[in-house]
């Protein structure tokens, strides 16, 4: 489920900007070298914080847990020295995507940039340049990861067969699951909106053409909270990067030269092309994002009000409602409903996000919601109907109520194996060397 990656992101920064913190107010060095790949490095408080994430979430590893997450650490590092040896590439532009999305996402759970800069006492720019290359690096792991086990898959039988070897006593015991739909709404902004935002850009565009920066008033205007502390500034990227309304603009213009405003899904641009090197561009931009009129959110509430009223009929399913209305693509494929880390319809209520948690609280089970406001992964402003279709009381673990669960336990444990024998294979092009302490571990023998 993506708020659990929401969380364990967010924990990921408080992490990597709290531990060197502590560490230099104590005056003790708690950090140290313990294994190494190439030129790629495990340290002792990466391999200490995973295994204390990992007893705190009650998760259990058969044998050492220990050295099960010091290999898992190596295995990273080794695909990233063989990425590098087999020219699987990242660009720096895909970073800065992902960057700019889990920047996204924390502003929105926290409240405004200026919370998070006020707290931490960093820029978001100076957030994005610490984090860029461990981002980038875990980019590359997933790539690599993917190529490698793409072709890794598990028949009905397999699954039957691994459910039947675990013993009874040590099946799952799963609390209280529910499956849960949603349809999303992103208000439409109407055209005195738009108009009002291609003025203020056509304004900005004047003033950058009678000589103002063009870097300053990206600073000043942008919103764009991944490049305006860097003056709008994107650096170079090829073309699938951004969005395609943006890219034949700025492949239009010659060097030096600023755009019209151009409107894609995230409002209006400015797009001054700096330099261009055949399929590669550099450019900076100013964004601004239309602002929703109260008719356009009182429209919203009565499309979704029509909706519901729709599914209540039974002349057409919510399932159905939510493909083919939901702006949430990600939900909207499954028919709305939500799903947890594994693929699984049936959510732990442990794992749902807070505000879906009450909600469905105040709800009986075949019951739709109200429209609700709400955000988007990305900040959004939008509106949600939520159907509350299942609740499954807490259980043991079996293949009619959790073949989705056991069905990805087994194709985890498939891909665990086939991702050991890669080790394997792989270890022979790299240098590999751990701390003598973790010799008991049997990593590389």
């Amino acid at each position: 489920m993506r708020y659990i990656t929401k969380i364990i992101f967010f924990t990921f920064i408080l992490t990597f900007f709290y531990l060197p913190s502590r560490s230099q107010n104590s005056g003790v060095v708690v950090d140290e070298i313990i294994g190494r790949v190439d030129d790629y490095i495990v340290l002792r408080s990466e391999l200490e914080s995973t295994y204390l994430e990992i007893l705190s979430r009650g998760e259990r590893i058969s044998g050492n847990t220990k050295c099960a997450v010091l290999k898992d650490l190596l295995t990273s590092k080794l695909l990233v020295a063989k990425a590098e040896i087999d020219s699987v590439i990242v660009e720096d532009g895909q970073v800065d995507q992902e960057l700019n999305s889990r920047m996204a996402v924390i502003i929105n759970q926290i409240g405004s940039e200026e919370e998070i800069e006020r707290y931490y006492n960093k820029t978001i720019a100076e957030f994005k340049r610490e984090l860029f290359d461990d981002t980038k690096e875990q980019l590359v792991v997933r790539k690599m990861r993917q190529e490698i086990l793409s072709d890794v898959s598990v028949s009905p039988e397999e699954v039957k067969d691994f459910y039947e070897s675990v013993p009874t006593d040590s099946l799952p015991y799963f609390s209280t699951q529910v499956k849960v739909s949603q349809i999303v709404k992103i208000p439409e902004i109407g055209k005195d909106q738009k108009d009002k935002t291609r003025d203020e850009l056509l304004k900005i565009r004047d003033r950058i053409i009678k000589g103002e920066s063009f870097e300053i008033l990206a600073t000043l205007y942008s919103q764009d909270p991944g490049s305006a502390q860097n003056g709008g500034n994107l650096g170079f990227v090829g073309r699938g990067v951004f969005q395609p309304e943006f890219e034949a603009a700025a492949f239009k213009l010659k060097e030096g030269e600023i755009s019209l405003p151009v409107e894609t899904e995230f409002g209006f641009h400015l797009i001054q092309l700096i330099e261009r090197r055949g399929n590669l561009f550099n450019s900076r931009h100013i964004l601004l994002q239309p602002q929703f009129s109260d008719l356009d959110i009182q429209n919203t509430k009565h499309f979704l009000d029509s909706i519901k009223n729709l599914a209540y009929s039974d002349s057409i399913t919510f399932e159905e409602l939510a493909r083919e209305y939901s702006d949430d693509k990600f939900t909207s494929s499954f028919g709305g409903y939500f799903t947890d880390a594994m693929g699984s319809e049936n959510v732990l209520v442990e794992e749902l996000d807070p505000v879906i948690f009450f909600t469905i609280d105040t709800m009986d089970v075949g019951q739709i919601s109200i429209p609700f406001e709400s955000r988007t992964d990305d900040g959004k402003l939008a509106y949600k109907l939520i159907f509350f279709k299942e609740k499954i009381p807490p259980h043991l673990g079996n293949l009619e109520e959790d073949y989705q669960r056991f069905r990805n336990f087994t194709l985890n444990r498939k891909q665990s194996i086939e991702l050991d024998k890669w080790f394997i294979k792989a270890r022979e092009d790299v240098f590999i060397n751990i701390d003598p302490e973790y010799n008991s571990c049997n990593i590389v023998n």
